[in-house]
């Protein structure tokens, strides 16, 4: 037993992603002890694993955990934002614990004439319009000032009615005379000029901050190419702040509340659903279900009964349900489903679904790390289906040619079995009938060589061949199987460099995979292979032509002197740095002589 919990949490940790978001620990009753963010999940929950904790807090923590689960989500501060949800929602043993109810503050342009605007904690519902919520107060701050130093808005508090204004009721301020207020308590701005400069204003709160952002990078050139530095410097701080800057949240937002939100994916044997309940703008219950297939049933059904199932299981009253497509059944006198296209209903809809995407990447992770076979069927499944190929590609071979203007040509085999490279089967050839650099030859040479001999042997033949190079090579390697009749049984394909593309025989149009693809990566990774096994044997055919040519054109010098001083000195090069009397000493004087003068006269370069 208490091996089985290490496997499962080993398991988690094997396959967690490296994305923000936020993570809970389980103990042995399914209760949360511990809630925390991240800005790279594998990275910060594999610690608490893998090293030795100085603190003893830490070590009974992670001694009690069971289980782990996680929320993926955009941004480091989105994962913020959830963390501080969670520990007010569960209050976990092992957090330290919220001493008041504080939320994290936002910007409010109040629903009044004249409207205000100001950074606040509390959220009322009068029509006044909120944005944030903002990680830092710091940040928030910056928002304001960044803005009042732009726009002239009123600070204080009067009540600003037309009445008042046209009775000359109020006096100007100091904020007037420092020119940070139009005065509209006197009338020195009409309402609609003054609420045009609020309608930009929540422009740039709604993260349309582009208007500001340009003014601040005008005025940092012009203190920049004045010399104006400590200036230029504060400007930029406000313009990084603004830029990192996102308006909306999706984990807590200040309008919505009581919601359930819901999104479906499914395999061919599983359907996978997420939940997410929204209460007092913020999430506080992310769960995702998996269900086993029986039969062919419609994602409508399935959708429903995770509803059902999930509304139960956490008691939910919500009487608005957001989905991706409207279930199976639906009861409008009850329940109202909503399936948005945008705003914030839409970003909650979206965090949901990238949510149920990641837990069914993680179970096929999970379900391939426990069983290898299954994720080789898989990946040889999708390079069939990717390439249209007639059988699974078990066996797969690629060709390179390798040579530097003619000099040294040879060429690389290399073999892919169950889609990882078969070492032991690779094969490199020397170019035997082809003189100079010619590609096309080459190509003709070794496919005819590899396979003439494959069948003298009867040696098993690959599903597929893959050749490093465009049509032209592509072309010969394709008349060459159709004179040893193997054309229609093998299928080929050739890989060109420039974008990728995978061409077939006679066909004019490559086919493109995305650059994600699995496939690809295989046959990238098979091109590569071909290529650092061919340049490795190339440079070692090099390296023995040029010590051949060195040293066996030197009279005097024999095979068995050429070995000790190769033993002893490694390569020609260091050769012509030792000194005489050290040579003397190693092959004697005769000999030291004749490889002294047999170097200066530079038989052959090296290169």
């Amino acid at each position: 037993m208490q091996e089985s919990y290490k496997d499962h949490l080993n398991l988690i940790l094997a396959t967690l992603p490296e994305q923000p978001g936020c993570y809970q620990f389980f103990d042995e009753k399914a209760v949360i002890i511990y809630v925390g963010k991240a800005k790279n999940l594998k990275r910060r929950v594999s610690s608490y694993f893998q090293k030795e904790h100085l603190e003893n807090k830490t070590r009974v923590l992670v001694k009690q955990i069971r289980d782990i689960k996680y929320i993926v989500v955009d941004s480091e501060e989105d994962a913020l934002l959830l963390e501080n949800n969670m520990i007010k929602q569960y209050r976990p043993r092992y957090n330290v614990l919220l001493k008041d109810d504080k939320t994290y503050p936002y910007i409010v342009i109040k629903n009044e004439h004249f409207p205000r605007i100001f950074q606040t904690r509390n959220i009322v519902r009068d029509g006044s319009n909120y944005y944030g919520p903002y990680a830092s107060v710091y940040t928030a701050k910056t928002m304001l000032q960044m803005i009042k130093s732009i726009y002239k808005v009123r600070t204080c508090k009067l009540p600003l009615l037309s009445e008042s204004i046209s009775i000359g009721k109020y006096r100007v301020c100091l904020e007037y005379h420092i020119k940070r207020c139009n005065a509209p308590c006197i009338g020195h701005i009409h309402v609609e000029e003054y609420n045009e400069q609020i309608s930009e204003i929540k422009e740039i709160l709604k993260g349309n901050s582009s208007l500001i952002t340009n003014l601040l990078l005008a005025q940092m050139r012009r203190y920049s190419d004045a010399m104006l530095f400590e200036e230029a410097q504060y400007l930029k701080e406000k313009y990084e702040v603004l830029e990192n800057y996102r308006s909306r949240s999706t984990i807590v937002t200040s309008v919505l509340n009581n919601l359930d939100v819901f999104s479906f994916d499914e395999n061919e044997k599983s359907a996978y659903i997420n939940y997410m309940h929204i209460k007092n703008g913020s999430v506080v219950h992310v769960y995702t279900l998996e269900f086993k297939k029986k039969l062919d049933e419609p994602k409508e059904e399935l959708l429903e009964l995770g509803i059902v199932e999930m509304r139960e299981r956490f008691e939910s009253q919500a009487t608005e349900i957001i989905v991706p497509f409207f279930p199976d059944t639906v009861n409008p006198d009850k329940i109202t489903y909503t399936i948005p296209q945008k705003g914030d209903k839409k970003k909650l809809l979206d965090l949901s679904t990238q949510n149920v995407k990641q837990y069914k990447a993680d179970c096929l992770k999970r379900a391939e790390k426990f069983n290898p076979e299954q994720r080789t069927t898989r990946l040889l499944k999708t390079i069939q289906n990717d390439l249209h190929l007639p059988v699974l590609p078990i066996h797969i071979e690629c060709f390179d040619n390798s040579n530097i203007q003619g000099t040294s040509p040879v060429a690389a085999c290399v073999v892919f079995k169950k889609g990882k490279p078969s070492r032991k089967d690779y094969r490199h050839f020397h170019i035997k009938t082809v003189v100079g650099a010619d590609d096309f030859a080459s190509m003709e040479e070794i496919v005819t060589r590899r396979y003439s001999r494959l069948l003298e042997e009867s040696m098993p033949l690959p599903q597929l061949i893959v050749i490093d190079g465009g049509k032209g090579q592509l072309n010969v390697a394709a008349r060459v199987l159709q004179k040893l009749d193997l054309f229609g049984k093998i299928t080929v394909i050739g890989l060109a460099k420039r974008l990728e593309e995978i061409f077939y025989p006679d066909d004019p149009e490559p086919l493109i995979l995305d650059k994600t693809s699995e496939t690809l990566k295989v046959i990238q990774h098979l091109r590569d292979e071909a290529h650092r096994f061919g340049i490795t044997f190339h440079r070692d055919v090099r390296s023995k032509k040029q010590i051949v040519s060195e040293l066996d054109g030197i009279n005097g010098i024999g095979e068995k002197t050429k070995t000790v001083l190769l033993n002893k000195y490694k390569s020609v090069k260091r050769l012509r740095n030792i000194p005489a009397d050290e040579l003397v000493a190693l092959i004697g004087k005769q000999k030291a002589d004749a490889l002294i003068d047999g170097l200066k006269q530079n038989i052959v370069e090296l290169k």
